[in-house]
């Protein structure tokens, strides 16, 4: 299933704006609370594709029967920029697991083929858990791919829901080739190009470095 919500009436809509903007991107703080509230929109849309079931509940007055999520989901970001959107998810998924795996493109000129290193990876046991992925800005999707390829050491999630920011639709056809069927993909907003510097056009730029500050 893929969601665009940049094709709804959603308040997110308002952030991804404001995430795009150049003149509001001069402020680190709020482009940083601008993607953690696109997390925060996200995790609500993606709770409602998961498993719930009925609990008793005692009040003072009596018992109460609200349907509740069978288990919590686990969360997986992408460093660097992935982050700030787990700090959104993490505030509705307040239970959740959590992992973090750094995926990143190697120095290259115009043209040339993309390099992913992928370093590091800090991950509980995934075997049919449901997995939430949150990257920022999927561009090409090579990144994500191999950073869900290194998530399989840990185990075989149950589901997979992707989160993105922004996209391209590059990207989008490369986790629908690739990921398992029924993935969940949700974007603030698909881009229709790539440059060649494989990234996102209109975009937003670098996220990473837009919330953190340049690499050196």
């Amino acid at each position: 299933m893929l969601r665009d919500l940049s094709l709804e009436r959603s308040l997110c809509n308002h952030f991804i704006a404001e995430l795009r903007d150049v003149n509001v991107q001069q402020d680190a703080m709020r482009f940083r609370r601008n993607l953690e509230r696109v997390g925060e929109v996200m995790a609500y849309e993606i709770s409602k594709h998961m498993e719930y079931h009925t609990v008793s509940v005692d009040t003072p007055l009596g018992v109460a029967h609200p349907m509740l999520m069978k288990t919590q989901p686990v969360i997986v970001s992408v460093l660097r920029a992935g982050l700030t959107m787990h700090h959104g998810f993490l505030s509705y998924f307040d239970k959740a697991e959590n992992a973090f795996i750094s995926a990143y493109r190697k120095p290259h000129g115009h043209g040339e083929e993309i390099e992913v290193e992928v370093e590091y990876l800090a991950c509980p046991d995934l075997d049919g858990k449901e997995l939430i992925l949150c990257d920022p800005m999927l561009a090409t999707g090579t990144s994500l791919l191999l950073a869900y390829d290194a998530l399989l050491e840990k185990g075989t999630p149950a589901r997979v829901h992707v989160a993105c920011a922004i996209a391209s639709a590059v990207g989008i056809r490369t986790i629908q080739k690739h990921f398992p069927e029924g993935t969940t993909i949700l974007c603030g907003a698909i881009d229709p190009d790539l440059n060649d510097m494989s990234y996102i056009v209109p975009g937003l730029g670098d996220a990473g470095d837009l919330a953190y500050g340049k690499k050196s």
